[in-house]
């Protein structure tokens, strides 16, 4: 279910959106468990070619046990936040996206790990492509199909 902004002054648009999600340093991803109780947790992550990508360790913690349970996740990302003090306020761009999470694998899988490589480290490219090679098998990289996103900013 979609809800309309309030405040469509801060809207931004699709292309604005995109941008604050390929560049972000973290997001914040947000999953329901069989429990009913919501999840959130900071991840690193990569945005290509509409998707979203973070990795974590092969079958097992709280992120991948709520994702079987329920795959429909969102996607938060916070950029230039500044507090105003004197004005009461916070200046931001943030993004949010709605979508369905699953494993990658293969080479898309293979994709990601490189892309997060690049980054977040690409001045260690060599390093990172060994460290793929030693924890393929061990690692998850988890795919956002991104359903619907917006964008707000308070400038």
């Amino acid at each position: 279910m979609a809800y309309e902004m309030r405040r469509k002054d801060h809207m931004l648009s699709e292309e604005e959106t995109k941008e604050i999600l390929a560049k972000g340093d973290y997001g914040v991803l947000s999953t329901v468990g069989e429990d009913g109780l919501p999840y959130g947790v900071p991840v690193n992550y990569v945005y290509e070619n509409g998707a979203i990508y973070f990795h974590c360790a092969a079958g097992v913690g709280h992120k991948l046990a709520n994702i079987a349970h329920n795959s429909r996740v969102s996607f938060t990302v916070v950029t230039n936040a500044v507090i105003v003090p004197e004005g009461l306020t916070t200046k931001y761009t943030s993004a949010i996206a709605f979508g369905t999470a699953e494993c990658a694998s293969g080479e898309e899988k293979r994709s990601a790990l490189i892309a997060l490589i690049n980054k977040y480290a690409p001045d260690f490219m060599d390093k990172g492509m060994v460290s793929i090679e030693k924890s393929f098998n061990v690692t998850d990289i988890i795919k956002i199909t991104v359903d619907s996103i917006s964008g707000k900013a308070n400038k």
